[in-house]
Parts: C-alpha cells; structure tokens; sequence
C-alpha cells in the first residue's frame, strides 16, 4: 500500500530557523505515532520535509513540482503567513491544507484548515488583562515586515479604544532581519513614546535580537513586553537577562500542567531522548496541525479537499491543548498568558 505523503513546511533558515530543529522532531514523532495506530485511511504516513525559510519563488517552484508529480497528499508544519499566502494559490483544491501558526485572521480559503490563534481570541484579552493587573495602557508595536504583523496591527487598531488602552507608535522591520542602527532607533523610538508596554509581532531569531537590545538599552526594566510567538526556544536564544518583564500568549507552553501536555512531553521525551529540543509553541502547533490533518481526512473518508470542505465544520479531537472543535475552517482552544522565568514561562492563567 502506497505511503500517505504529508508536506511538512518548516523553516530551516533565515528567521524562522530557530523552529526548525523542534518542528521536525515533534513532526517524527507524530508520524511515528499515527503509523502506530494505523496511518490515514488505513496507509502508512510519512513526512517530506520542506524548507519553508528558502526565498518563495523557489519554494513555490518546489512545492508545485510536487503537486504536479502527485508525490504529497496534503500540506501542514509551522511557517509564516508570507509562506501560506504564497502557496495557496498552487494548492487550492488540490490537497487539504492545514495551517497551524498563529495568524492574522479571516482565512476562509478553500481547502486551508487554520489551528492557530488569532488577534481577536488572543491578544484582545491578554492585551485587557495587563492593563487591568500592570497598569499598561499605551503599547508601542514592533513587528516584521509582512501579512501577519500588518493585519494584527490592523485588525488590534479598529478595537484599542474599547480595550481602554492606545497605540504608541508602530515600526516594521526587514523580515530577514534588522541592522543594529535600525534596531538602535526602534529603541529610541520606543523610549521617547512614553510606552507601558512593547508589543512584539517578531519572529524567531528577530524576536532574540530584538530581545537583547532591549535588555541592553536597559528598558526592559520598565517597560512590559508582550509576544504573541515567544517559546522557550527562543527564551534560550535571548538569555535569561534579556527576558526580565516579558509576557506571552498563546496555546501552548512546555509549563503547561495538564494531562494532554504532560502526555506530550513524556511521549516526546521518550521518543527522543532528555536532550532534544525544547517543544515550543511552533513544534506543539506542527503536532497540532498533523492530528488535525488525520482527524479531518479521516472524517471526510477521502483526502479530496471537496470532501474534506464539506466535513471540516464540527470536527472535535482532543490534543495537547486539550479540546479542539472546528467551526467552519478555523479549529477553537483554550488561550493562556505567561511570563517569562529564565528560560521557561510561568503560567499566570487562561484567557
């Protein structure tokens, strides 16, 4: 019986990279636990590993040489809104796509599955909840230079005023990363607002710099940070004194304390050893993301994304983050917010 091929996307260089090691590894795992258990549709699994960091014409060529020559059956893994805005386009109605990053929002294109968070259900109330307990009323944002930062930037502006807080100013920087003189003004900038608070719309390796800037410029200890990507990976990048002050949200932390996250740990850390990298959120979201991918196509009886459109909405499964129930195309979870402690986060309560 022929494999069922799922294109696993994952950054592998530029700023992404810092995921790369822990999505694959948590990508094995479940592939490893699926063919346990019976693969998809009753075929073995396997993972092709795609490298979502490379520059996106030739990622689009890569991935539209697979689906011409049939060789992947559906797409998943954590990358950008960048990448999955890039790819659409080739996969639409070919293979069940299932995004599982953390998002701007509104994606209803057909054949795309989203398990990640969005503004509205993770930064509004977080956002809400610092300014009751700190006091943080005005936010400088920070973020990369595309889609996602953007539109968060965007979507959060239409509702600052009903969350009794404003916006300071905003800069976007090269997503490849920015110079030292250009983060060097960020903090100028930053510091002549009058902020409370520093949201972060960065990813990976870019978040680390920024991080250290900050931390060097001294203003981390009067200014909150708030990221919406932050995981342990990159709290080892930063270094524990560049993290005084720093907050995160999401659906996902190593700390977690429940049944579903302490399976995962266990089952991880037995598959690959105590020394393999930190399950963040990126790594959690590709485990989310295949489970998701299995349960939707197994409901739907067919990897045909007519089939798997008509049968997405209502799809339950229980993961690591507990309960996920799909209504329409985007999958709904429990939300957290952390702080930063050294180089894990203390959970201060869900959302």
């Amino acid at each position: 019986m022929s494999d069922f091929v799922i294109g696993a996307l994952l950054h592998f260089q530029g700023p992404g990279g810092i995921y790369g090691p822990s999505c694959q590894a948590v990508t094995e795992l479940a592939v490893a636990e699926m063919n346990a258990s019976g693969g998809i549709l009753s075929r073995p699994v396997r993972a092709e590993f795609l490298d979502a960091g490379q520059p996106l014409p030739v990622l689009r060529r890569q991935v539209a040489r697979t689906l011409t020559a049939g060789s992947i059956h559906a797409l998943t893994g954590w990358h950008t809104s960048a990448v999955r805005n890039a790819l659409v386009p080739l996969v639409q109605r070919r293979v069940p796509y299932v995004y599982p990053a953390a998002y701007e929002g509104a994606e209803t294109r057909p054949g795309l599955y989203v398990t990640g968070e969005i503004p509205s259900a993770q930064l509004f109330p977080a956002i809400s909840r610092l300014r009751a307990e700190l006091g943080v009323r005005s936010w400088y944002v920070v973020g990369d230079d595309y889609a996602w930062p953007r539109r968060t930037f965007q979507v959060l502006s239409t509702q600052v005023a009903s969350l009794g807080v404003q916006f300071a100013g905003a800069r976007f920087l090269n997503e490849q990363g920015a110079s030292g003189a250009q983060l060097g003004g960020v903090m100028h900038d930053i510091e002549a607002s009058g902020a409370d608070g520093v949201l972060m719309l960065m990813v990976g390796q870019n978040a680390v710099r920024f991080n250290r800037a900050f931390a060097r410029q001294g203003l981390d200890e009067r200014i909150v940070r708030l990221s919406t990507l932050m995981e342990e990976n990159m709290l080892m990048g930063s270094g524990a004194g560049s993290t005084a002050n720093l907050y995160s949200t999401g659906g996902w932390f190593r700390s977690l304390a429940t049944g579903e996250a302490l399976d995962l740990i266990g089952r991880y850390t037995a598959h690959h050893g105590v020394h393999a990298p930190a399950v963040g959120a990126a790594a959690e979201a590709c485990y989310e993301g295949i489970f998701a991918l299995r349960t939707i196509v197994e409901r739907a009886g067919s990897a045909a994304v007519a089939a798997t459109d008509r049968s997405v909405d209502g799809v339950v499964y229980e993961g690591p983050r507990g309960p996920m129930r799909f209504h329409g195309n985007h999958a709904e979870h429990r939300l957290y917010i952390a702080r930063a402690e050294g180089f894990d986060f203390d959970l201060i309560g869900e959302l």
